[in-house]
């Protein structure tokens, strides 16, 4: 059988990359479809250490397309997509949409229930099943550089100010200040990030964040240390940024310090830059300030941009031509993002980061400082999640001057999670602390779950067990893609 039934695409318009696989086996698989015009055979590759499943990528203009595989001769189609039968038999089907607002037609012959995206439900079957248990499917470099482009040119033509919220508040903290009462303002408003202005200058001049308050701590129960309670009761921000301590500094690889510029943002620079300045600078928000003036005097605090804000941008404008970006609907497991335990993922080779409830909170503290990792997964013997601390967890010492009455070497995280459990003013807010997600999930999936406000990681646990498999972050995701 030979199918040459032609389905069209539309004129003047870019091709798009779509992933193809075939997960049943065979010895020599082919390709072929109405958009080789049925007189190509394209040959799919074998995945690594997978040898059942084969896939291909190629490139297809927007619209309606069929397609067949030839498995060692004979003409086949995958009964688990979505399919047609004309009058050449039996062909898969895949609609290509135009523009991100146009939805795929679905047509009366194609099975109901059946899944638009041909990689995503093929792979995560072979997930399921322990198909792939040990192998993953490898992209290529022109695949992933693709997917790389299309990000980049989508957060290259979009700006901070569409970034705007129609309503919230944003607090700053004035330099003048005492630290204590500082990070008392931060504990009780529930935030973890706060702009610092100085009124003497009339300009936001830094961040204060919860890593300021870790190394403050680590200070002050420094045994060699010449900090008293006392200093930290009087002391104003502004004295301890110009002192011989931490705040607006940060550690390079050496253990010396220097000096960190106060990063920020206009409200018409484009996502892409924004992004890039969050990465590099190794933060998590960017103030976006705006000010009428060339000197840059009488400042605007319009807002505080973060990369769930520019990932939500993403997952809207791509979440209806997910066909543009076959990558996204790949498992989590399959895409280099992320840190993992030995054998389940391959993304990055430092080792993933846990500890017992158990172990006490100094450790916990040294461990998110010398690791440089926002979050620390809370397991049991077996492995499997019971909490996570994170940066923002130290706050809750603030209230009622907590930290002076605390021995860090004794009290474990288990003591201080439960210190903080006030803190979280709602179920949901407390629920956000947590979040998790399976290998299988797509790319996509685990975008939308990282899109939402106040989650800025997932920890990947196994199904069933909860035994934590590796951690997938906000930075990972934008790494990944901003390269």
């Amino acid at each position: 059988m030979d199918p040459s039934r032609n389905a069209g695409g539309v004129a003047g318009t870019l091709p798009i990359p779509r992933l193809f696989v075939w997960p049943y086996g065979g010895r020599e698989v082919y390709l072929c479809g109405s958009f080789t015009r049925w007189s190509e055979f394209l040959r799919m590759s074998s995945v690594e250490g997978c040898p059942t499943v084969f896939q291909a990528v190629h490139s297809l203009s927007p619209g309606y397309h069929e397609y067949k595989f030839c498995i060692d001769g004979e003409w086949r189609h995958d009964e688990h997509q979505p399919h047609v039968a004309g009058e050449n038999g039996v062909v898969n089907t895949v609609f290509v949409a135009t523009n991100p607002n146009e939805m795929p037609i679905p047509t009366p012959q194609v099975a109901s229930g059946s899944s638009m995206d041909v990689d995503n439900e093929a792979i995560r079957r072979m997930l399921t099943d322990g198909t792939l248990t040990g192998a993953l499917p490898r992209m290529s470099d022109a695949y992933v550089q693709t997917s790389r482009q299309r990000i980049s040119a989508f957060l290259s033509m979009h700006t901070a100010y569409e970034l705007l919220p129609e309503s919230g508040k944003v607090i700053a903290v004035d330099v003048d200040l005492p630290v204590k009462h500082a990070f008392h303002i931060l504990h009780e408003q529930g935030i973890s990030i706060a702009p610092l202005w100085d009124l003497c200058q009339g300009h936001f001049v830094g961040v204060l964040s919860p890593l300021d308050f870790i190394l403050i701590l680590r200070e002050l129960k420094n045994h060699g240390s010449n900090l008293t309670e006392e200093e930290l009761e009087t002391h104003t921000i502004s004295s301890w940024k110009e002192g011989k301590l931490y705040l607006n500094r940060q550690r390079n690889g050496h253990g010396t310090t220097f000096s960190r510029r106060f990063i920020h943002a206009r409200p018409f620079d484009n996502l892409k830059d924004i992004a890039t300045k969050i990465l590099q600078n190794e933060i998590s928000t960017v103030p976006v300030i705006h000010s009428k003036s060339e000197d840059g005097s009488f400042p605007q605090l319009l807002y505080l941009a973060s990369l769930s804000g520019i990932l939500n941008c993403i997952c809207r404008y791509f979440r209806h031509c997910s066909s543009s970006l076959p990558i996204l609907q790949l498992p989590i497991c399959a895409v280099p993002v992320g840190t993992w335990v030995p054998k389940i993922g391959e993304s990055n080779r430092r080792p993933l980061a846990m500890l017992r409830p158990s172990a006490s909170l100094t450790s916990a503290l040294n461990l998110l400082v010398q690791a440089q990792i926002s979050s620390i997964p809370i397991v049991d013997d077996n492995d499997s999640l019971l909490d996570i601390y994170c940066r923002s967890d130290i706050t809750a010492l603030a209230k009622d001057r907590a930290y002076t009455r605390l021995n860090f070497d004794e009290m474990t995280i288990h003591q201080a999670l439960q210190l903080g459990q006030d803190s979280y003013h709602s179920y949901d807010l407390r629920s956000q602390r947590c979040q998790m997600c399976l290998r299988s999930d797509s790319l996509h999936k685990v975008m939308e779950r990282l899109a939402n406000p106040g989650v800025r990681r997932l920890v990947v646990v196994e199904a069933g067990s909860k035994r934590v498999e590796g951690i997938v972050s906000l930075s990972d995701i934008f790494k990944f893609f901003l390269g």
